[in-house]
């Protein structure tokens, strides 16, 4: 749901309270971080569920007043159709409110998405994937990428190498 806050337009107060409310479920969560998951549980059982009841309620009425070609109409149908989906972190103490961490780890393959056209072959096109998954699953590990590739790169060149051990998430510098 893309909404701007006080975009001056007729429904920007019904945007701004979306917004302010969506900005409380997100306090909620920055409050539990540290928290282990049967504690985030129950927590949003009590504080999170309340919120998203509410938002739904607003959400419901809303679409019945303002008009559903608008942005601010598109937005709110959006939301409602998705609404089992957005309220599926409440069930899990594991899983996190939004996907902001998917996002950043593809975003590499969106912004070169246009290179690949470039790929003269397939199995170029493969090898390009194949060096993408490997960059981003080192990120994810919190390995410094350059590193990890030219240290993989020199142990790949022994004939003794366990290449299990150059896999990011068991790796460890020589």
């Amino acid at each position: 749901m893309e909404a701007k806050k006080g975009a001056g337009s007729k429904g920007s107060g019904k945007a701004d309270w979306a917004l302010n409310h969506i900005q409380k479920l997100y306090r909620v969560e920055t409050q539990l971080k540290e928290e282990n998951a049967a504690t985030r549980y129950t927590q949003r059982q009590e504080k999170s569920l309340p919120l998203l009841n509410q938002l739904e309620t607003w959400l419901t009425k809303s679409a019945q007043q303002v008009l559903p070609k608008t942005k601010l109409g598109e937005a709110i149908q959006y939301c409602l159709n998705q609404w089992h989906k957005l309220i599926r972190y409440t069930l899990d103490g594991h899983l996190v409110i939004d996907n902001n961490r998917a996002e950043r780890a593809i975003k590499p393959f969106v912004i070169g998405r246009k290179n690949w056209l470039f790929s003269q072959t397939a199995t170029g096109a493969n090898a390009s994937a194949i060096l993408y998954s490997i960059i981003e699953t080192a990120k994810a590990n919190d390995l410094n990428v350059f590193e990890y590739v030219m240290d993989c790169l020199e142990q790949l060149s022994k004939p003794e190498t366990n290449i299990d051990q150059l896999l990011p998430w068991q790796f460890t510098k020589r």
